[in-house]
């Protein structure tokens, strides 16, 4: 298979996701969908580790928001591997806004919230997961969130009938 289709991302469960006991759930969508996990840990993010996570959003207005909002609880990490798994994980995941997710999506069936309300409160979007936006933001962002020692590989059932 080209090595250009085979892909990881980075997928965080963000404090709501945990809070609300969502981590075995969420797992089992990505697990069905054929992709692996081949890394995760749970980690509280502190401050410092947020400003790297979301530097390009450092400056901007709801920055304050978002970083109460990691801080808040641990986060799952998890690098997962599959064909296309950038776009394959987004699509499960669905927008980042709730409100415009269709049912079917992680944020569709879990969340609800809106842009709309998160600013009236002053609070981050509760969104409840992170998923790398393309190629190049996955692979730096799970060399943020993991070591290489972290990562592992392994042949699941899937893999006899995908590749």
């Amino acid at each position: 298979m080209p090595q250009s289709l085979f892909q990881r991302t980075l997928v965080l469960l963000k404090p709501d996701a945990i809070q609300r006991g969502l981590m075995g759930t969420i797992i089992s969508r990505f697990e069905s969908a054929g992709l692996k996990t081949v890394g995760m840990k749970l980690v509280w993010v502190d401050k410092e580790f947020s400003k790297k996570h979301y530097s390009a959003h450092v400056d901007k207005k709801f920055y304050i928001g978002l970083e109460e909002f990691i801080t808040s609880g641990p986060v799952l990490a998890m690098a997962i591997e599959g064909i296309h798994a950038v776009d394959v994980v987004r699509k499960l995941v669905g927008p980042t806004e709730p409100k415009e997710a269709t049912p079917g999506t992680i944020r569709g069936d879990f969340a609800h919230h809106s842009y709309d309300y998160a600013d009236k409160k002053n609070i981050a979007i509760k969104n409840l997961i992170h998923a790398s936006g393309n190629k190049e933001d996955a692979e730096k962002e799970i060399a943020l969130w993991f070591d290489e020692k972290e990562m592992h590989t392994y042949k699941t059932v899937h893999e006899m009938h995908v590749f």
